[in-house]
């Protein structure tokens, strides 16, 4: 399984957190907006069957009130990371 701890409480310093890159970079600011942490949106979008990304962003922003940026940034992470 993949560990995503970015925030508060997680280990990283804000200075690590603010060195991430690409989609990751997004993790801090989607923990404190949303209040739960990246592992969580990873594991709904691990229990969703196989669809496209685009379907993988509609999915967190209808039932979940995402923004598109953070949606986007949370599936192409979850993607990459399993090389989807």
């Amino acid at each position: 399984m993949i560990s995503y701890r970015v925030g508060h409480g997680s280990g990283y310093s804000l200075a690590v957190a603010e060195q991430l890159k690409g989609p990751a970079s997004y993790f801090p600011s989607i923990e404190k907006k949303y209040g739960m942490p990246i592992a969580h949106w990873m594991s709904l979008l691990d229990a969703m069957p196989p669809v496209r990304h685009s379907e993988m962003v509609a999915m967190l922003k209808s039932d979940h009130g995402l923004g598109h940026g953070h949606a986007n940034a949370l599936v192409a992470q979850f993607r990459a990371d399993r090389k989807l």
